[in-house]
């Protein structure tokens, strides 16, 4: 399965709907991580907040490859969808593990695909920078075999048809 997570506006939302059966639209319509770690243990996959995110880890976890589009914020992703990423805790366990001759977390779901990241808006060069390193860790530590980083300079430059 292929899944979307974006900031883009509803219009956007529609289209990408007809390019993956997963596509998660960081709305804002949730609430934030509370830092429980219930999902990581009391209940794995699982978060205690009861809405839109509830099941977020099982979603993403089972996913093979995973889509990201996100307005840079200083070299960071967008406070919506890091509101989501930070909801994926659970895809881990508590446990550890070496991978690549580094310690990480161990995987609820295996390995997966690709992480395709991409970055829409004014982004600098120590911003590249930044995101380079870390979409690299972010692929480690979630355990895609690939990762790509694209950069385009707004929403209107950003083509459905190539996501």
């Amino acid at each position: 399965m292929r899944m979307i997570i974006h900031d883009l506006d509803e219009d956007f939302n529609e289209r990408l709907k007809t390019k993956s059966e997963e596509v998660i639209w960081a709305d804002g319509k949730y609430a934030p991580c509370q830092g429980c770690f219930n999902c990581w243990t009391k209940n794995p996959a699982t978060c205690s907040l009861k809405d839109s995110l509830h099941e977020m880890c099982r979603v993403v976890g089972q996913a093979d490859d995973v889509v990201i589009i996100t307005e840079n914020c200083y070299g960071e992703y967008s406070q919506a969808v890091k509101n989501i990423l930070d909801r994926t805790i659970g895809v881990s366990t508590p446990m550890s593990t070496y991978r690549g001759g580094e310690m990480h977390h161990t995987l609820r779901y295996g390995k997966k695909g690709k992480l395709k990241v991409i970055v829409y808006g004014d982004v600098s060069d120590n911003e590249k920078a930044t995101w380079k390193l870390m979409t690299e860790r972010n692929r480690i530590n979630h355990g895609y075999q690939l990762k790509e980083l694209v950069f385009v300079d707004s929403i209107a430059d950003l083509e459905v048809s190539k996501i």
